[in-house]
């Protein structure tokens, strides 16, 4: 178990140096990597506004990028880690997508699935919640705090 703990907050130290790339490049700071037979696969992160797309979301990159590199839609036996719960259409892709495990790091309150989708992810799909999550929540305390 100490085992899984130590790998799930090394991909999410992965998944916090993406969500720092969209903070320097002034988009919401969630970041996001798929992770494959212990290899990160695809890593992303929000671009809602360089691109002007309000689907531009981390994972709905990193979903894309993974499946494209396992040349299929479907991301079976892959985990993603995420900064920040996944929002509803987020969680419905992933649940499209049929991906093994999602770990995340801060809930969102205020948009998370869990809120108002909690069953959008594939049935057999697992969730850890709370990996690394007050280094993830700071992350997007300080760039809300900046923008005000």
């Amino acid at each position: 178990m100490e085992d899984i703990k130590k790998k799930d907050e090394t991909f999410m130290r992965r998944a916090l140096m993406e969500a720092q790339a969209a903070f320097d490049e002034d988009e919401i700071p969630v970041g996001a990597v798929i992770v494959c037979k212990d290899r990160i696969i695809s890593r992303a992160h929000n671009l809602t506004e360089m691109l002007t797309d309000v689907t531009a979301h981390a994972e709905m990159q990193a979903i894309t990028s993974g499946a494209n590199m396992l040349g299929g839609k479907y991301l079976k036996d892959c985990t993603l880690y995420v900064t920040v719960e996944p929002c509803v259409m987020c969680a419905g892709a992933l649940g499209w997508a049929q991906i093994s495990r999602v770990v995340y790091g801060a809930s969102d309150e205020k948009r998370g699935y869990t809120k108002y989708a909690p069953d959008a992810l594939h049935p057999k799909t697992t969730v850890t919640s709370g990996v690394l999550e007050d280094e993830c929540r700071a992350l997007m305390r300080d760039f809300f705090q900046r923008k005000r």
